[in-house]
């Protein structure tokens, strides 16, 4: 047989029962103040009534002249009794100067010896006391009764113990009735408010709650994703290691507004909305974001739960994977080129044209090796060279002529460790994919790109170029046109608006530029400056992870 052990009590509970002993306690100790307080206060008010009885009976005339007759009794008696049924006191006793009872309540104690003391009587004062005589225990005072200069009587008038104690315990009885009253009002509002607790803290107790809140820091710290909440006015009511890592925020910001923290635009915007966002890609300055919102639950608007996910590593694979699969294609498409040669060169050595098949072959081969030479005569730096190669592929297949501009010239070795060639992927990369989408299908399609090295304000710095022959942009997009999600074109299935976003992005972190204007004979003219800084220099930029190019992705 098991013993089920119970288990502790919750937080609520354990409020509730504190604070109904703390009443009870309160309640019983205001009852026992109150107790002897009263009775207190009961015998100090017996005393002035004894005393005020005693000396209205002992300044009457009627009583000083029954002194003087020879059966004072006789009179006395009756009016000693009707002062006590008017007066509301338990004893009036008029006695001699030797004690000797004139008045008594019971008629047989009448002519017997006062039970008390009476010799500051007979000094001529008024004195109380608490004496037990005939009666019980009773508080009295005893006054003379004066003939001029002469104590010719005393006076005693007293009130009971046990009535002054009635009078107290039915003060106290009311007082109790009051008290429980109390109690119970009170200890049904700690009910209902510890009730309600109860509903907040889920039933749980002080230790349960204590753990949660240990197990809720060690969440927040761990999680390597970023988790921000927002309050109904759209303030930081939490924010954890990763989510101002992500952000790039430092110091107190909880309590702060959004608007305050000096994010871009549209990620500000996006954690301002009010509808919900999901799997929402946006940049910061050395960062892809992926965020979600959702308001919190519980009918009025309470605030919102945001993620941030940084897939700036995703986003550089997506990247690299698209440019493979570019040029796989390309590949693909030159290798069902060269085999359709390749089969022109055997049918004319089968014809017996032989010399007109090498003339053949050799024009093909010079003209693909005229091409990468003038590509790396132009740039000879080997990883934009590849690229300037196979984006020049994948546009022919998308029938753009790409060309290098002959005032293009850099040299292998000049770009600094600060600006890596990945960087340069990106930023080239995507200009050119943007330029190739705007260029396609105009009357001579063609891309044209100039990479070279010039010297403004004795600073040397790196210019990249490429314009088309497209439609150009509308002067009234000329800033949008670099905003995450702007797009002339259809969305596609990854997504459109994010190449001249990265490009900024990536320029802006090695602390270039990007403008757009016409080029000359239409289309759109874009230009990246980029200084070339030695490592070292106070404006050198931490080297960061930034996504390569995208292929038909980076468009506008």
């Amino acid at each position: 047989m098991r013993l089920s052990v119970p288990g502790p009590r919750s937080l609520a509970g354990q409020l509730f029962a504190m604070q109904a002993v703390l009443i009870a306690v309160v309640v019983a100790g205001y009852a026992l103040f109150s107790y002897v307080s009263d009775r207190s206060q009961a015998e100090e008010a017996a005393r002035r009534q004894a005393r005020a009885v005693a000396r209205s009976v002992a300044d009457s005339p009627s009583v000083l002249a029954a002194t003087r007759t020879a059966d004072p009794s006789a009179e006395l008696q009756p009016y000693a009794l009707k002062v006590m049924r008017d007066t509301e006191v338990d004893f009036i006793t008029i006695m001699d100067p030797r004690g000797i009872r004139w008045t008594h309540p019971d008629p047989r104690q009448i002519g017997q010896t006062f039970q008390g003391h009476t010799a500051q009587a007979l000094r001529g004062k008024t004195f109380t006391e608490t004496y037990t005589g005939t009666l019980g225990p009773s508080v009295r005072a005893v006054t003379p009764i004066m003939d001029g200069p002469r104590v010719v009587g005393l006076v005693s008038a007293g009130i009971r113990v046990e009535e002054i104690t009635q009078r107290v315990q039915d003060q106290l009885t009311a007082l109790l009735g009051v008290a429980a009253g109390a109690l119970v009002l009170g200890a049904v509002g700690t009910y209902v408010i510890n009730a309600r607790l109860r509903r907040h803290t889920h039933g749980m107790n002080a230790a349960e709650l204590s753990r949660m809140h240990d197990y809720h820091q060690a969440a927040l710290h761990a999680v390597r994703e970023g988790l921000l909440m927002l309050d109904g006015q759209y303030r930081v009511a939490l924010i954890n290691d990763g989510g101002r890592e992500l952000l790039g925020v430092a110091g107190d910001v909880v309590g702060r507004s959004v608007a305050e923290l000096g994010l871009p635009a549209p990620l500000t915007g996006a954690l301002l909305a009010s509808e919900p966002r999901v799997d929402e890609v946006h940049l910061t300055a050395s960062r892809v974001l992926v965020i979600n919102t959702s308001p919190v639950s519980g009918g009025e608007r309470r605030g919102t739960v945001v993620t941030l996910r940084d897939v700036t590593e995703l986003q550089s694979l997506m990247g690299e994977l698209d440019s493979e699969r570019g040029f796989t294609q390309a590949l693909r498409s030159q290798a069902h080129e060269a085999a359709n040669r390749l089969h022109t060169v055997v049918s004319l050595i089968e014809l017996g044209r032989a010399e007109e098949a090498v003339e053949f072959a050799t024009a093909e081969l010079e003209l693909a090796q005229a091409l990468t030479d003038q590509v790396v005569a132009a740039v000879s730096e080997p990883v934009l060279a590849a690229l300037l190669l196979g984006k020049t592929a994948q546009a022919n297949e998308r029938g753009v002529e790409l060309m290098v501009s002959e005032d293009s010239s850099l040299d292998d070795g000049l770009l600094p460790e600060t600006l890596p060639a990945r960087d340069l992927v990106t930023i080239l990369g995507n200009l050119i994919d943007n330029a190739v989408d705007a260029a396609q299908g105009s009357v001579r399609a063609r891309v044209t790109v100039a990479a070279y090295t010039r010297t403004s304000d004795d600073t040397p710095e790196l210019v990249l170029r490429v314009s088309d022959t497209g439609p150009g942009v509308d002067p009234e997009h000329a800033e949008a046109v670099f905003q995450r999600g702007f797009s002339t074109k259809p969305a596609g299935p990854g997504g459109r608006g994010l190449g001249l976003a990265l490009v900024r992005q990536t320029s802006q972190r090695h602390g270039g530029s990007l403008a757009v204007a016409e080029a000359d004979g239409g289309g759109a003219e874009f230009e990246v400056r980029l200084p070339l800084r030695e490592p070292g220099t106070a404006a050198e930029s931490a080297p960061l992870a930034v996504p390569a190019a995208r292929g038909a992705g980076g468009d506008a």
